[in-house]
C-alpha cells in the first residue's frame, strides 16, 4: 500500500508542472502548417526533416468524429483540428520537418475531406489558431482523471478499514 500512496503522490508535482506549461504558455498552431495540408502543385527542393511524432499511430477519431461532411461546420472542425493538433504544435509549426504534411495526408485518409478544408475555414489571429482552450480543456480532463484516480486510490476497501479503525481506537482512548 506505501506503494501506491508514494506513487499516487508523484502524480502531483507532474500535474502541477503540467498545468503551470498549459496555463503560461500559449502556442498557436501557425497558418503555414495549416496551408501545407493543402497541394499546391509546387514542391521544394530542399529535403525535410522526418517528423519526430509518430503521425501514423496517432488516433484520428477525435477529428474524424466531430467534423464530418457534407456541411464540414467550420466551428466543429477547428475545435477538432485543435484538440487533435495542439500536443504536438511545435512539431507543427516546425517547417524544417514533415509533420504538418505527415499529419494532413492522414487526415485527409482517414476523413476524406476535400482539400485545403481547414486552412480555407479555420482562421483567428494573426498569428494562427490559438490552443488555449484545447490545452485548457486537456489540462481539465487530466485534473478530473488525477482526481477520480486519487479518489479511488484513497478510499479502498483496505484504507477505509484502517481509517475506521484508528478512527475507533481514538476515540476510545478519548472517552
Amino acid at each position: 500500500m506505501a506503494l501506491n500512496q508514494h506513487s499516487y503522490c508523484s502524480y502531483f508535482p507532474l500535474l502541477f508542472l503540467f498545468l503551470a506549461f498549459a496555463y503560461s504558455h500559449s502556442p498557436f498552431l501557425s497558418y503555414e502548417a495549416l496551408k501545407s495540408g493543402q497541394f499546391t502543385g509546387r514542391s521544394l527542393l530542399q529535403a525535410k526533416k522526418n517528423c519526430p511524432v509518430d503521425m501514423e499511430g496517432q488516433n484520428y477519431t477525435i477529428l474524424t468524429s466531430k467534423c464530418k461532411g457534407p456541411k464540414y461546420p467550420a466551428t466543429l472542425c477547428c475545435e477538432a483540428l485543435l484538440e487533435f493538433c495542439c500536443g504536438f504544435v511545435d512539431e507543427l509549426n516546425d517547417m524544417t520537418n514533415n509533420c504538418a504534411e505527415t499529419m494532413f495526408s492522414y487526415i485527409n485518409l482517414y476523413g476524406q475531406y476535400p482539400p485545403g478544408l481547414f486552412a480555407n475555414q479555420c482562421k483567428e489571429g494573426k498569428q494562427g489558431l490559438s490552443c488555449d482552450k484545447a490545452l485548457q480543456a486537456q489540462a481539465e480532463k487530466a485534473e478530473i482523471k488525477a482526481a477520480s484516480s486519487a479518489s479511488s486510490t484513497l478510499l479502498t476497501p483496505p484504507r477505509l478499514l484502517s481509517l475506521a479503525l484508528a478512527s475507533t481506537f481514538i476515540l476510545y482512548l478519548l472517552l
